[in-house]
């Protein structure tokens, strides 16, 4: 079970990846870039939620659980 919820952070961490860089390519985050030099903050805290999704995906496969005897 830990290991599945560990695979669907990874999945949202790799659509919300997409969803950032569609967002960063919009008109909106072009002419934001323009004017003050940072992408929109709707980018970023898709980034955002993409990085800490994808780290706790990994930490989840990664580190094992307390062991259960059967």
């Amino acid at each position: 079970m830990r290991s599945m919820f560990s695979l669907v952070l990874l999945v949202v961490a790799g659509v919300l990846l997409y969803f950032g860089f569609q967002a960063s390519d919009s008109l909106a985050s072009t002419v934001e870039r323009a004017v003050s030099g940072t992408p929109t903050d709707r980018s970023l805290w898709l980034f955002v939620g993409a990085a800490a999704c994808g780290l706790l995906g990994l930490a989840g496969l990664v580190t094992r659980g307390p062991s259960r005897a059967r």
